[in-house]
């Protein structure tokens, strides 16, 4: 059965963003289905020479791979909403985001979501989180997806993986999101409350 992922690159002026992060995933996406036929992406990307892009390469477990760029725009969060749900898996860059979509639906006035899988938070519907203790930035130990931007930020040393649990995000005095695109923004400055909607 054919499945197909994602990868969405960053692209300013014709620069790719921490393509070998994107590589890498791409690879032990395809690894972990015993394929082990890779395309460099370095190789085959034409991105637009001017402006800011989000690159999508769409590939599948039957050797597909396209890509195609959209101007970016970034979207404005500014509130979450904290949804449970334990049974959420997204585990890989799927295409399909039916789940996380539905539970995005629950979203009410909000901009976006924060699930909470088994008391613990995880990531929004775009971006893994990380939340500031008022010495070290943390980012759940475990997110629905280990996004790219997250483990360069954790090679780094910027980032520690911790448990976070929802019923002590109030403990935290900052949040951040990061994802490809925006890389790591910080919505929540002085309380963590306050963003929670």
């Amino acid at each position: 059965m054919k499945i197909e992922f994602l990868e969405t690159v960053k692209v300013l002026d014709g620069k790719l963003y921490h393509l070998a992060y994107h590589q890498q995933r791409y690879e032990r996406t395809l690894r972990s289905f015993g394929i082990e036929n890779f395309i460099q992406l370095k190789d085959i990307l034409r991105p637009p020479h001017q402006g800011l892009y989000r690159c999508r390469v769409l590939y599948s477990t039957d050797g597909e791979l396209t890509q195609s760029y959209h101007q970016y725009k970034k979207r404005n969060i500014k509130s979450l909403k904290l949804i449970e749900s334990d049974t959420i898996v997204y585990d890989k860059k799927y295409a399909d985001r039916e789940a996380l979509e539905r539970l995005f639906a629950k979203k009410e006035a909000c901009d976006d979501i924060l699930m909470v899988r088994d008391g613990l938070v995880t990531d929004t519907t775009i971006a893994n989180i990380a939340c500031f203790d008022g010495a070290l930035w943390l980012t759940p130990k475990k997110p629905l997806l280990a996004g790219t931007t997250r483990q360069r930020l954790i090679e780094s040393g910027f980032l520690k993986e911790e448990d976070i649990f929802a019923e002590s995000l109030n403990r935290f005095e900052k949040l951040a999101i990061m994802n490809a695109m925006i890389d790591f923004d910080i919505i929540a400055d002085k309380k963590i409350e306050e963003i929670i909607c």
